[in-house]
């Protein structure tokens, strides 16, 4: 692990072991070609985020691109997300571009240049798939939070990168199952189909904390949005719902102001989304009425 412009890099241990499988079959040069790949890839979106002001604690590289940590979670709005995401595939356009004008022109040859080329349009596409935390699941999750509340981006964005994990995991198996010969497993994909596909059971799992890291960063920010002038998208709930079931309502860019209504139009209140999540947080009650908290 080295600290360089005030974040950590460090290498995935999935990393390591192709990295050591190069040696033993001698690919070393190809494999030191793929990290640099990667990790031009992985600028792309540190510069990009740098750009937009985000804290960035570390950034882990995998052979097929990495993953960065911010400080600000999932507080970062939907637009900057997916900026963000998209551009490191875009650094393997150029990359791509450079690498087949370097082969035309015979500066490389053919066959190094092709190799440079392909790698890059693999790594490129490979990340677009809408798995998490690859960027394709990055832009997906983007996407979703248009339409959706925050906790449902996140039970559907882990559903479809569940998905698509097993799906990866099962094309593995076609040479075998077209050849009839289990030696012809595709044993990459394999690999990195299983690290996604345990990475994101696990986050599955985990929603809760991260819904509860979202409403931290929210309880922060919330009071800058307000400072510079905001639109506010009213949650209408009755008496009796409860702060949990009204937390699940909140969406990723918007800012709430929650009306508590009796059944006959009646409003018994209007809470600013602020007092509602700063009061879970302080006691932690997220069955009880949202009323409760301000009676």
């Amino acid at each position: 692990m080295i600290k360089l412009g005030g974040i950590r890099w460090s290498v995935h241990p999935l990393f390591v072991l192709v990295m050591l499988a190069s040696v033993v079959t001698g690919y070393f040069v190809e494999l030191l070609t793929l990290f640099a790949i990667v990790l031009v890839h992985e600028l792309g979106h540190v510069m990009m985020a740098k750009g937009f002001g985000w804290r960035i604690r570390e950034v882990k590289l995998l052979p097929f691109g990495g993953v960065a940590e911010v400080e600000e979670g999932s507080g970062v709005p939907a637009k900057e997300e997916a900026i963000v995401a998209i551009a490191g595939p875009l650094q393997n356009v150029w990359m791509a571009a450079v690498a087949w004008l370097l082969g035309q022109l015979g500066i490389w040859s053919h066959e190094w240049a092709d190799y440079v080329w392909q790698a890059n349009v693999m790594i490129g596409l490979f990340n677009l798939l809408p798995i998490l935390p690859l960027d394709g699941g990055k832009l997906m999750q983007a996407a979703l939070s248009r339409a959706l509340t925050f906790y449902g981006t996140l039970i559907w964005g882990g559903r479809v990168s569940l998905l698509f994990s097993c799906m990866m995991l099962l094309y593995a198996f076609v040479p075998a199952l077209v050849e009839r010969n289990a030696v012809h497993i595709h044993m990459n994909l394999f690999a990195v189909g299983l690290f996604l596909l345990l990475t994101n059971w696990t986050a599955y799992r985990n929603i809760p904390y991260l819904f509860l890291r979202f409403l931290t960063t929210r309880a922060m920010a919330s009071s800058r949005i307000v400072a510079r002038g905001v639109w506010a998208m009213p949650i209408i709930i009755p008496r009796g719902y409860t702060v949990q079931s009204t937390l699940q309502l909140f969406k990723r860019d918007s800012y709430h102001l929650i009306v508590i209504m009796e059944d006959k139009g009646d409003i018994l209140g209007v809470v600013p989304e602020q007092r509602l999540v700063n009061g879970f947080l302080e006691d932690g009650k997220a069955d009880r009425a949202v009323l409760e908290l301000f009676m």
